[in-house]
């Protein structure tokens, strides 16, 4: 099947349910988020994914009600996928509904001596993870400005407490720093393996592209938060569900990791959640009332991100609270730079309709 004739062939009765996107919905987070809200019941979830074969397996053998769903082709490591895919979902019924985005696919690293690269020609930690979204969630804001329930449209872009050097798993080196981000005013161009290919311009590594990009996500959010929730009314956040530690983003960890880390997480950081109660946490944060603060980090304090939480959560786990990020994650002048470099980069500053998908756009980003 072609792409665009998934969407292009949901002849389902949508009406009375809300649309979600969610991307990367074919394993882990992003496939149980998908799997709470359809079987709520008041869903219409579009599974945004690399692989449109494997998230439909995925969501029939999870039993998803076939007039809940349906699965899109969308490649973050390639931007003119991204517009592709904007416009598709746009000529689409379910777009008529759409409340809620949900950034949530990523790509990890940890053992990578070596930058792979994008497209587009970005290191893909952060040209997937950060700048594919960022793309896709700036091209969207208009469309959640027109919510049909404008006091619940929302952006969520999942963070991480790698991304957070308050936490003791964000201390854990190399630490999250986007340093000069000459990678992001260079365009990383020329980057290798020793130097140019991260955001900070210094020589590669794995762990560290990935936690980088999440500080961009939580980043992203603040500034989207700062710019826009006041003339769109779109809120926008960020969360960390806790450590999934048994997650295909772990697929290119050690074998010896792969079986260690949950039992590290479960016996003694406490912060081990499964994949059902992560999606739960995730899909509560797009549909609750309760939730909808923007410019916050939503955690949890059993299961979160902070370690003596875990222990000690006498609160109910299924509430999150607004956390606080690391003095990076909330330094609003980094965040602007690192907004408009990521615009720069992505085409957002260009004086043109973007393909016919920015409408409005030349308005909306402002620069510092």
């Amino acid at each position: 099947m072609q792409p665009g004739e998934v969407l292009a062939r949901v002849a389902r009765q949508v009406e009375g349910k809300k649309t979600c996107i969610i991307t990367g919905a074919s394993s882990g987070l992003g496939l149980y988020t998908a799997k709470a809200l359809v079987e709520s019941g008041d869903w219409f979830v579009v599974m945004a994914c690399r692989n449109v074969i494997k998230g439909e397996k995925c969501a029939t053998d999870l039993g998803f009600p076939k007039d809940s769903y349906c699965v899109e082709e969308l490649e973050l490591g390639d931007l003119q996928n991204v517009r592709d895919f904007t416009t598709r979902f746009r000529r689409s019924k379910p777009s008529n509904n759409f409340q809620a985005l949900v950034c949530n696919a990523a790509v990890y690293f940890p053992n990578a001596v070596t930058p792979t690269f994008t497209k587009d020609g970005f290191e893909e930690s952060v040209g997937v993870t950060h700048l594919g979204h960022f793309l896709l969630a700036n091209l969207l804001l208009e469309d959640l400005a027109n919510a049909p329930d404008k006091v619940m449209a929302r952006c969520i872009i999942v963070g991480s407490v790698t991304g957070n050097t308050n936490t003791v798993a964000g201390q854990v080196p190399p630490r999250a720093n986007l340093g000069d981000m000459s990678g992001f005013k260079d365009g990383f161009v020329g980057g290798n393996k020793d130097g140019g290919a991260m955001i900070d311009g210094e020589r590669f590594v794995g762990p560290k592209a990935y936690k980088d990009a999440k500080l961009c996500n939580m980043l992203t959010v603040r500034e989207m938060h700062k710019r826009f929730h006041e003339s769109t009314g779109v809120s926008f956040s960020t969360m960390y569900p806790g450590c999934i530690a048994e997650s295909d983003l772990f697929r290119n960890h050690t074998p010896f990791f792969q079986w260690f880390f949950p039992i590290l997480q479960k016996n003694v950081t406490k912060g081990y959640v499964t994949e059902t109660e992560a999606g739960l946490r995730l899909a509560d944060i797009v549909s609750n009332p309760r939730y909808t603060e923007s410019g916050a980090y939503w955690a949890w304090k059993g299961g979160g991100d902070q370690l003596w939480d875990n222990y000690n959560n006498s609160d109910d786990r299924e509430l999150a609270f607004n956390n606080k990020p690391s003095k990076e994650g909330r330094d609003m002048a980094k965040a602007a730079a690192m907004f408009d470099y990521s615009a720069q980069l992505v085409g957002l500053d260009k004086k043109s309709p973007l393909d016919g998908i920015g409408k409005g756009l030349d308005r909306l980003i402002s620069k510092v």
